[in-house]
C-alpha cells in the first residue's frame, strides 16, 4: 500500500485526544478527523495537525480517506461508527482498527472477512485495552492446552470512566449478560455467573461481563464455551440480576438518551496521576475435558494508557503492513505477546 497518511477519527473524544498528544511525542504525524468541526480544529490547532471534518455514515467519508493507509476510529459507541466507517475503508483500500469492547462490532467485522481479503486491508477492532490484554492471554492458554474446551477471562482496574466509555456502557445495560456457549454467542441474564477469582491481587468475588472476548477470543483460540468476568461485591452482583428485567425500560430511546447526556455532562475521564495510579491485573483460565486447568496472570498499566499505546503499535505495524487483507484479533495481527511491549506492562505467566 503506498498511501502513508494515517487518520484517528472521533479525535474531540478522551482516548483520541491521549493518542493524539502521545503520536506527536513519538514524532508522528495523524490527520485528525471527525464530525464536530470546533471540538476537531481546536485540537488540530493545539498540536499543529490537519484536520478532516466528515460523518462516520456521510458520503463523503471514503473520500476522507482516500489517500488514508489507516484509519483508527476511537469514536464511540462504536456501534454507531463502526459499520459505516468499515465500508468507508473497504471502499478506499485504508486498514482499519479501533478501541470497541463491543460484541457485536466484533461480529460485524468478522463477517467482512472475505471483503477485506479481496480489498487486500486488514481489519482489527479492539487494538486497546478492549481487547488486547485479554486476546494475548487467550492465545497463550490456548498454547498451553491445545485441547482446551471451556475459557474463562477477566480483570480487576480502577481505570475509570471516560465518557465514550460511559456512553457505550449505557448501551450495553439495553442488551443484557453475552457468553459463548457450544461456538455461539449466546444472551443471558446480567450477573449470569459468579465465582470468586484471585485477578492477581488476592481472591474476589466477581461476575460475568459481556466483554469483547466472547467474540474475540472465539476467533483466537477456537475454543467454544467462553466467559468474562470483573470483580464486583455479592450484593452488586445481585443487584446485576435484579436490574435485568428492567433491560426493556433501559432500552427505550428517551431513557438512552437522558443517560448518556449525563455521561457526558458529568465524566471527564481520568487524568494522567490518575491513571498512573491505577493499574490493572488480567487472568485467564482454560479447562480439557479431563478436568486439567492452566491458569494465567499479567499486570499492565491503566486501561487508557494500554489502549493509547496499543493504538500507536497497531498504526506503526500497519503502515509498513504486507501480508493478506481481512478480519483479525490483535494476537493475530501483531503476535500473541504483543500485550508485553507495551509501556508498563508485564509478562504473561502460566501456571498449572
Amino acid at each position: 500500500m503506498s498511501k502513508t497518511h494515517w487518520m484517528i477519527y472521533g479525535a474531540n473524544g478522551y482516548t483520541a485526544r491521549l493518542v493524539a498528544e502521545q503520536a506527536c511525542r513519538q514524532g508522528l504525524r495523524p490527520l485528525l478527523g471527525g464530525r464536530d468541526p470546533a471540538a476537531v480544529q481546536a485540537l488540530g490547532s493545539q498540536l499543529g495537525l490537519e484536520c478532516r471534518i466528515f460523518a462516520a455514515d456521510a458520503p463523503g467519508a471514503t473520500q476522507a480517506l482516500a489517500d488514508v493507509a489507516v484509519l483508527a476510529n476511537c469514536a464511540g459507541p462504536f456501534s454507531a461508527t463502526a459499520a459505516p466507517l468499515l465500508e468507508a475503508c473497504l471502499a478506499s483500500a485504508c486498514h482499519y482498527v479501533d478501541i470497541t469492547g463491543e460484541i457485536a462490532v466484533f461480529e460485524h467485522a468478522h463477517g467482512l472477512h472475505q471483503r477485506a481479503r479481496d480489498a487486500g486491508i486488514a481489519l482489527c477492532p479492539g487494538v486497546g485495552f478492549d481487547v488486547i490484554p485479554t486476546d494475548c492471554v487467550a492465545a497463550c492458554l490456548a498454547q498451553a492446552m491445545p485441547d482446551a474446551n471451556q475459557l474463562a477471562l477477566g480483570f480487576d482496574t480502577g481505570s475509570g470512566l471516560s465518557p465514550g466509555t460511559a456512553k457505550t456502557t449505557v448501551e450495553g445495560l439495553k442488551l443484557g449478560g453475552k457468553v459463548r456457549q457450544d461456538g455461539e454467542v449466546r444472551d443471558v441474564p446480567l450477573g449470569y455467573k459468579q465465582r470468586d477469582i484471585d485477578f492477581g491481587r488476592g481472591l474476589k468475588h466477581a461476575v460475568s461481563i459481556p466483554w469483547g472476548d466472547v467474540a474475540t477470543a472465539f476467533y483466537t483460540t477456537g475454543i467454544g464455551n467462553i466467559e468474562v468476568y470483573l470483580p464486583a461485591p455479592p450484593l452488586l452482583a445481585l443487584g446485576m440480576r435484579l436490574l435485568d428485567p428492567l433491560r426493556p425500560l433501559l432500552a427505550r430511546d428517551g431513557v438512552q438518551r437522558w443517560l448518556k447526556r449525563q455521561a457526558q455532562q458529568r465524566i471527564q475521564g481520568p487524568d494522567q496521576l490518575t491513571r498512573s495510579r491505577l493499574r490493572t491485573w488480567v487472568w485467564g483460565e482454560v479447562r480439557n475435558a479431563a478436568g486439567e486447568r492452566r491458569t494465567a496472570r499479567l499486570e499492565t498499566a491503566n486501561g487508557y494508557d494500554v489502549t493509547l499505546h496499543g493504538v500507536l503499535m497497531a498504526v506503526t505495524h500497519l503502515l509498513d503492513y504486507a501480508g493478506p487483507g481481512g478480519y483479525f484479533t490483535p494476537s493475530r495481527l501483531f503476535g500473541k505477546r504483543c500485550v508485553e511491549r507495551l509501556p508498563g506492562s508485564g509478562q504473561i505467566v502460566i501456571r498449572g
